[in-house]
Formats: structure tokens, sequence, C-alpha cells
């Protein structure tokens, strides 16, 4: 139930990986209402959506050409950390070069510290200043030179993978505004009562209704955990601000400008750029936000004349995802803030592991669904760790806002911090062969934010140095290679227009 972004990704993969015609295949239906509209503002994916597309059998040259698609190599964070002008870091889609095989951060810290660690271990950063594309033109459909994601317009996406579902994977789409649920004996889910089509039956029901969670949140009373005593953010003014010029150069990473009291959002599209304040209304007003919103565009060359539209939320997860015969996926399930952008990607994982572990039968669907419970709250707790994280370690003083960040750290994060005064993140910090955020984006925002660790813990390898630098020196090998090599961003974008990519 509900379409979007959410919504479509669910019925794409399940019709994929289970498709109707086949021995144990099964039968997707997706009803939307005609009178709702979806939020669409979400624009960021990671590299795993390559992975997605890729296997509900897409065009990737369609999908960017349809969908207003941009290639995003990660995340550039500016003013995080002391609120200056050259207070900038990097989260980039790659690996550090060699991590794994080295102490790449205690080398850094001894005798690089005066370099970015992103910028030291990794060719990606320098890519992003550049406004340079992941691969060449003669780059097959999905394949990489440097990993990526993208940027997409949600509401073309969401369009898309509609017709896509519908005429390639034998997804039965209704259109009709849902009245009713019809509860069966057991208090289950037995139908969805549709205004004007009557009954819908089914044996699995996806709550991807958004905020309202009319099945999950509504019909079934699974509270929704709330997390402003971690994460403040609760508002959004949102923006789509055109190009000054056609050959205007489109950014290859999500922007992050910290604020006062949140931090603005900047996305390229091939048409144009997405813009939006992300704020608390604890520590400030509308008013206050759009005025900064303002400042902002006007030091980046956008135009005075905007209408923002205001977006609210409330940051939390539910207290469970799947309860009986119906699960919540997407922003029914629960939304913290976008930074990091990992709403999508929550969707991708949770219909990925739905579709895996489908229960054969109704007998086994209360299994599946503690299974899901235990993975999910998990990785929620994991998502607002790793947000926290960039609150935690600024130093801005220039606001409350900041200050009492600093001041409502999680146990957990409160631990691991401790163990990383003394060594860096690992692998084994982080209990699931599947995390949401490896260990290696730990580090990137810890050592981009100025983390200390000091030395004496951990494995201390006679060769680690000289490792280290080779591995410093192979990164900037591949950055100079790669500089030469590859397009920028705009350039490649307009070949796919024109001409797309090879397939395989």
């Amino acid at each position: 139930m509900g379409g979007g972004s959410a919504g479509w990704l669910v019925a794409a993969i399940l019709a994929a990986d289970h498709p109707a015609d086949g021995p144990q295949g099964l039968q997707v239906t997706l009803v939307e209402s005609p009178d709702v509209p979806i939020i669409g503002v979400g624009e960021g994916t990671w590299p795993t959506m390559r992975d997605t597309l890729r296997r509900i059998g897409v065009s990737e040259s369609d999908f960017m050409r349809e969908c207003d698609a941009a290639f995003k190599q990660g995340s550039r964070f500016n003013r995080w950390v002391s609120g200056a002008a050259d207070d900038v870091y990097f989260h980039p889609f790659v690996l550090p070069q060699g991590y794994g095989d080295a102490n790449l951060a205690e080398r850094w810290q001894d005798a690089h510290a005066h370099v970015p660690f992103a910028d030291l271990t990794s060719f990606q950063p320098h890519l992003c200043v550049h406004g340079k594309a992941p691969k060449q033109a003669s780059t097959p459909e999905f394949a990489a030179v440097a990993n990526y994601g993208y940027h997409l317009d949600a509401g073309k996406f969401a369009r898309f993978l509609r017709q896509h579902c519908v005429e390639k994977l034998g997804v039965r789409h209704v259109l009709d505004h849902v009245v009713a649920v019809q509860a069966a004996p057991n208090g289950d889910i037995a139908a969805l009562q549709g205004a004007t089509q009557g009954a819908l039956a089914g044996d699995l029901f996806i709550d991807c209704t958004g905020l309202q969670a009319r099945l999950l949140g509504q019909h079934f009373d699974v509270p929704l955990l709330p997390q402003k005593h971690v994460l403040f953010n609760d508002c959004a003014l949102a923006v789509q601000v055109p190009y000054p010029a056609e050959d205007s150069p489109i950014a290859s990473q999500t922007s992050s400008t910290a604020q006062r009291n949140g931090w603005i959002w900047d996305i390229g599209l091939p048409t144009r750029r997405g813009i939006g304040h992300v704020y608390s209304s604890a520590h400030c007003s509308d008013d206050e936000a759009e005025r900064d919103l303002r400042q902002y565009l006007a030091a980046s060359g956008g135009p005075a004349d905007i209408s923002p539209r205001k977006l609210t939320f409330e940051p939390g997860y539910r207290a469970r995802f799947w309860h009986r015969n119906c699960m919540a996926i997407g922003l029914s399930a629960g939304f913290i803030e976008p930074l990091e952008a990992s709403a999508l990607a929550l969707v991708e994982l949770s219909a990925n592991m739905l579709s895996e572990e489908m229960p054969a039968t109704h007998g086994t669907m209360e299994l599946a669904a503690r299974r899901f419970n235990d993975a999910f709250r998990y990785r929620w707790e994991r998502v607002i760790d790793f947000l926290k994280l960039h609150y935690v370690l600024s130093k801005r003083s220039d606001s409350p806002y900041w200050s009492d960040h600093r001041e409502s750290v999680p146990a957990g994060l409160r631990d691991m911090l401790a163990l990383w005064r003394h060594r860096q993140p690992s692998r084994h910090d982080f209990g699931r062969a599947d995390e949401v955020f490896p260990s290696a984006s730990w580090q990137y925002i810890l050592y981009g934010m100025g983390f200390h660790s000091a030395p004496g813990g951990g494995i201390r390898r006679r060769d680690n140095a000289q490792a280290a630098d080779n591995y410093f020196r192979e990164a900037a090998s591949l950055t100079q290679r790669m500089l030469a090599a590859l397009p920028t961003n705009r350039e490649l974008l307009d070949h796919i227009r024109r001409h797309g990519l090879p397939t395989i």
C-alpha cells in the first residue's frame, strides 16, 4: 500500500525475484491513492542502488535519462568542525587505498595529519573537487571506475519504476483510495477496502504509506520510538534551483553545509539543484531557518525569489517493523534525518531481506518477522549512532544546538568513542556482516573531523609505516591517472543523454 520510491522499489524487487509466472511465484499488487501525493524529496542513493537497478532489469541509460539522474561519489561536509570557510572534509564511496592491510589512520596521524585523511588515503575526493564522473563513456552500464551511487528526481524515479513494474515485471497496479482495513478473525489483515474497486485481499501487506503509516501505525497501533532527544532536526525547507547556464558544472557529491541550527543539503541534477535546510524547531524559528537558507543561496549563486516548501517529521523508528502479516518499509518504518542519505538504502535492505526470507507458509511468518525485527532494530540503532557522530565531534560553539548535541550521546556511541581514543575503528567493532555503515565510513568521519586516536592500541606491525606510505603513494598515483582520464560529470551525462552507455 503506497507508491512513491519506497513502494515501487519494494514491488520491483519482490516481482523480479519471485516472478508471478514461476513455480514459486508471487502476485505483487500495489495500491496507491490518486489523492495522496508522494513527498518526493529524497534525491540521494548509495552504490547499492546500482545493484538494485541491475537486479530488477532496467537500463542504466534509460534510468538516468528518465529520472534526471546524476552520479554521486560521496558527501562533502562544509563547516561541520569549526564553522570556518576552510573547514571541509569528504566521506567518499571508495574504501581507503590498502584499507585492512595497513593501519592507515595511525600513519596518517603520525606523519601526514596536515593533509585531510580522505584526501591522503583515497583518490575520490579529488575527483569530486574537479567535478569528475566516476566512469568513462566506454564503461558499460552499472560498471564503475570509481564507486558511485546516484542523485535523482524522486517523483520521476517513482514513475519510472511504476512503468517498469507494470510493463515488465507483472505487478498489478490498483489506483484507488483505501477507506478501510478489513481484519481477519485471527487479527491479521484480510483485505484493504478500496473506495471504488472493493476489497483487495492478500497474504502479506507491506505498508509504504509514508509518515502516515496507515497499516502498521494506524491500524495495528505499533508506536514510533522517538529519537528527537538524540537527533534534534524535525523540519526542512526545500527548494529547486536552476543552473545559471546549460553547461554549468554538476557536483559529483552531496554537499552538506552546517548552519547555526542545522545544515543545508545541495544536490546537483542535470537540470537543476535540489537544496534544503534541515533544522531543529526547538532551536530556531521557521523565519530564522529561511533566512539562513536565503543567505546560502545568495552566496552560492542561487535566486533570491524563492518560496521554499516546508516539511516536518518526527525523528524515530517503529517499535516493530513486521507485525502479524503486515510490515512497514520506507518512511512508514521510520525516518531520522536526510544526513548521509540512508532512507532509500534502508528500503533496499528491507526489501532484500524480505525477498530472501519470504515465508513459504503462514506458519513461518512469525519466525520471519522476529528475524526481520531483530535485524532492523540493530540497523536503525547503528544509523542513529553514525549520524550522531557528525554532531558529537563538532567543535562549533555558535549556538546551543551544537553544545546540546554534544551533551546527548547514546551510550553505545560513547563506548565506541572511548575505545577509539586508543585505536582506530575496525571491522571487528561491528557485529553484523552486512553493516549499514562499514568501519571505513566511521574512519572517514572521525578523522575528517579531527578525532585523535592515541598511539599504543591495536596491532603494531614493524612495517606499518612503510606499507601505509606505499598505499598513500598508490592513492596519489591513481588520482593523477583518473583526473587525466575521466570526463566531467556534465560531459558524461550529456553523452548518456545523446548516446547511452554500452551494455554487457
